[in-house]
């Protein structure tokens, strides 16, 4: 009977139930429990074994520059790092109202990390995030219109729930890059959050953009409903 059981979870895919199955087996715990108390005991670890496979694709798939997350985090006001801004944040509530975040600050002082992690917590409440370099982004845009798949590709960003940007900035668009920012922005505005990291100030994007009319529009989408996060100090990597 013990067999044919581990024989149905196995086929049925009930990995959680299936570890849970035995431990309770091995321990003999299955013997005081009853149908009941052992039924919840086995679906609570089926879907926590769930959870759990779900979050290591999402952090997988997103590709984030490190891996972090906001507990790790040393909260410091001096740094710019504001607690209360934080538990908003992790709660992910920004992200079901398309709400964007921008963080700036100097080189090394923590940026991509509080990124990371920021993304992190959006995979741990089941949201799907995708970690791009803005340069490589570009590039890639570049290479999906060469390619004739642009329309695939700009419908997969408008689909993530939370599309993260590092290094915003580091060089001036081109005309199509102005482009496709704007697509990229217009297509989550209200609707799927985003999060823009840069060393240089959100006052120094207008002229990052170029053309006059797209760092309108783009800007326009971004500032005024965003959350605003400048990290301040030395870089941490001195400390290091």
């Amino acid at each position: 009977m013990t067999n044919q059981i581990e024989m149905q979870f196995a086929k049925l895919k009930l990995h959680g139930m299936s570890k849970t199955w035995t431990a309770l087996r091995e321990t003999r715990k299955n013997q005081s429990l009853s149908l009941s108390e052992g039924l919840e005991l086995l679906l609570q670890a089926e879907e926590l074994e769930r959870d759990n496979r779900r979050f290591k694709r999402l952090e997988t798939n997103a590709a984030f520059r490190y891996k972090a997350s906001l507990e790790e985090l040393k909260l410091d006001k001096a740094r710019g790092i504001d607690d209360m801004m934080l538990t908003t944040l992790a709660t992910g509530e920004y992200i079901n109202k398309g709400e964007a975040v921008l963080i700036t600050g100097a080189t090394g002082c923590g940026k991509s990390y509080l990124a990371s992690a920021l993304g992190h917590q959006a995979c741990i409440l089941g949201f799907r995030a995708a970690y791009f370099n803005t340069q490589k982004l570009m590039l890639k845009t570049k290479m999906a219109r060469l390619e004739g798949t642009a329309m695939k590709f700009f419908d997969k960003l408008a689909k993530t729930d939370l599309l993260i940007m590092d290094d915003f900035g580091l060089t001036h668009l081109e005309k199509q890059q102005q482009l496709d920012f704007m697509e990229m922005i217009e297509d989550r505005h209200g609707k799927k959050s985003t999060i823009l990291v840069s060393q240089l100030p959100v006052s120094s994007w207008y002229d990052i953009i170029g053309e006059e009319t797209i760092a309108d529009a783009i800007l326009d989408r971004l500032v005024h409903s965003s959350y605003r996060i400048e990290l301040k100090g030395e870089s941490l990597r001195k400390k290091m």
